[in-house]
């Protein structure tokens, strides 16, 4: 057929040949001019795009005449549409792609797929040109995204453009006409990037403003959720999204909305609240559901006694669930009667089923307050009934402290000897030294007070005050003898009489002589014994004042009084002067 139709091809220019011989021309000239017509002609078509007629039908190809010197064969199969074969018949008119005029086997290379190809990235272009959306099918996947089929050109689709979010599983969108935008076009190296997001994108932003001009506070809306965090939850409500908080998921306590939230998951929200300035949208899905805490007044009357179980442990206590959405805290005071200063891991576990007392309802706050301790007999109110102030019993110490010491008692309660009831004459710091922590120590009850749950002790209430014997022995006005224990700046410490039991008095500066210039703390020593007038016994704070000077002027009035009346004319000089022998002749 191919022979057939070159045959034909150069019959026809023989004669044309012919007729310029006819006409007075150079055969040889007439018949390049034909040739270079007719090839030349001929050549300007490749790469384009022709028309043909079927002149037969061989097999599985379609044999078309374009016009050429030789005719080309198309498979029936490039005709093909959607899968379905095509009806062609011989004579029919159809486009095909020139690939080139003449192949190894003598035929014109022709394309019915190239031709298709070519007639689509004409109509692409113009859409591209005008941003209009374009049809296509994802028929294939390749290295960092997809191709499209659009009507014969193959475009590729990145995989960050198939949609606003990610997408897992690609196979329901495969197969199936989907509208791309084009997002870049070279012709010259055959390259076409399409985006299926900004399609989306487009009627997301066309949903969104539809949304937001109908939105309002108490809407009802079905949303997707679209990202979880510490806080909340972001739901997509059909081009808007909108915060569900961690506290408006549900009535009861959620630690974390990933507990019963998944990315995808559908859900009903309601609008809580909406700033049409910022676009903000506050969701809420508890407030879809009957709200727990109607009635719960007379549902946990104070003093009533549940179980219940610990859902969060903080530091200041732990949060009890009295059933889903009603939550109390038993503050870390109210877990224990002897506990003290312990953290409230230590006393109750995560998820433990325990027993607790309804104290108080906040109903404004909503808060409960609970107890564990309640629920227990109370140590020190059993301990008061069983123990009477003065007694005396033995305990192992505890600790010690700066204040104190906490001696161990029946009932796993500690009761505290204040360092000022540790010892009568020694000062308290310095008493405290003798004990140490594990000593058995006999101790007396000097107080119980249950409701602040404190108990005083004692241990120098075991033995008599021996202060007692000042008030006794001695009396305001007195002179005593006293032994030097301390010399200080400001005065010297003194030891009275062992009437006293050795109590110690204080001689100040000023009272250590009736002289100024012999009022020196410096010239007296430690043991040297001196005589002073007690000027003060107090009980309160136990301190016995005392003075020399006081002494020195009351002995000076005695001797004015004793020798001023049987010798008016003797100077004082004198009267002192025999006072003073008349005291050493005594004292001899």
């Amino acid at each position: 057929m191919a022979r057939s139709a070159s045959k034909k091809n150069v019959e026809n220019m023989n004669a044309a040949a012919k007729a310029a011989n006819a006409a007075g021309e150079p055969a040889a000239d007439s018949f390049a001019a034909l040739l270079e017509q007719s090839f030349g002609k001929t050549g300007s078509l490749e790469g384009k795009v022709v028309k043909g007629r079927i002149t037969a039908i061989d097999g599985d190809s379609a044999i078309i005449d374009v016009g050429l010197k030789s005719e080309g064969r198309v498979s029936l199969r490039e005709f093909a549409l959607g899968g379905v074969p095509a009806e062609l018949k011989v004579g029919d008119t159809v486009e095909v792609f020139l690939e080139r005029m003449e192949g190894r086997d003598g035929e014109a290379s022709l394309s019915r797929e190239k031709a298709k190809r070519e007639e689509s990235w004409v109509v692409l272009q113009q859409q591209f040109d005008k941003q209009t959306h374009v049809t296509g099918i994802i028929f294939g996947r390749v290295k960092g995204g997809f191709t499209v089929d659009l009507n014969g050109a193959t475009a590729f689709l990145p995989g960050s453009q198939v949609d606003i979010r990610p997408v897992k599983d690609v196979g329901p969108l495969m197969g199936t006409p989907q509208p791309f935008q084009i997002l870049k076009m070279d012709r010259a190296r055959g390259n076409i990037v399409v985006s299926r997001r900004a399609v989306l994108e487009e009627s997301r932003a066309e949903a969104r403003s539809e949304l937001v001009a109908n939105l309002k506070e108490g809407q009802v809306l079905n949303g997707v959720v679209k990202n979880i965090t510490d806080y909340g939850a972001f739901v997509d409500l059909g081009g808007v999204d909108g915060l569900l908080h961690v506290t408006d998921i549900a009535w009861k306590r959620i630690n974390h909305p990933s507990e019963v939230l998944q990315i995808g998951q559908q859900v009903n929200v309601q609008v809580i609240r909406f700033n049409a300035e910022t676009q903000r949208i506050s969701l809420g899905m508890k407030q879809l559901e009957s709200d727990p805490w109607e009635g719960v007044v007379a549902k946990y009357p104070v003093g009533l006694k549940m179980k219940g179980r610990v859902t969060n442990i903080t530091d200041y206590g732990a949060f009890v669930e009295l059933e889903p959405g009603i939550e109390g805290l038993v503050h870390v005071s109210e877990m224990s009667w002897t506990k003290k200063n312990v953290h409230p891991g230590k006393i109750v576990s995560q998820s433990q089923e325990v027993e607790v007392m309804v104290l108080d309802i906040d109903m404004q706050k909503r808060r409960i307050s609970l107890g564990i301790k309640q629920c227990m007999e109370n140590p020190w109110a059993q301990f008061r009934s069983e123990h009477k102030i003065g007694s005396v019993m033995s305990g192992e110490i505890r600790n010690i402290t700066e204040f104190g010491l906490f001696v161990g008692l029946p009932g796993d309660i500690d009761g505290m000897v204040h360092m000022s009831d540790l010892s009568w004459g020694e000062a308290g710091e310095e008493a405290i030294k003798a004990y140490q922590k594990g000593q058995m120590v006999e101790v007396k009850i000097l107080d119980i007070d249950s409701e602040k749950e404190r108990i005083s002790l004692g241990v120098k209430q075991l033995s008599e005050d021996p202060f007692e014997g000042v008030s006794v022995n001695f009396k305001k006005g007195d002179i005593v003898t006293c032994t030097v224990s301390v010399v200080q700046e400001n005065g010297i410490e003194v030891t009275l009489g062992d009437a006293a039991g050795g109590f110690t008095g204080f001689i100040k500066r000023g009272d250590l002589a009736r002289d100024r210039s012999e009022q020196r703390a410096d010239r007296f020593a430690v043991g040297e014994k001196v005589d002073a007038k007690i000027t003060s016994i107090e009980k309160g704070s136990r301190k016995v004042g005392l003075s020399i000077k006081a002494r020195e002027v009351e002995e000076e009035k005695k001797a004015m009084d004793e020798y001023g009346s049987s010798d008016s004319g003797s100077s004082l000089g004198d009267i002192l002067g025999a006072a003073i022998k008349k005291a050493q002749k005594k004292e001899d």
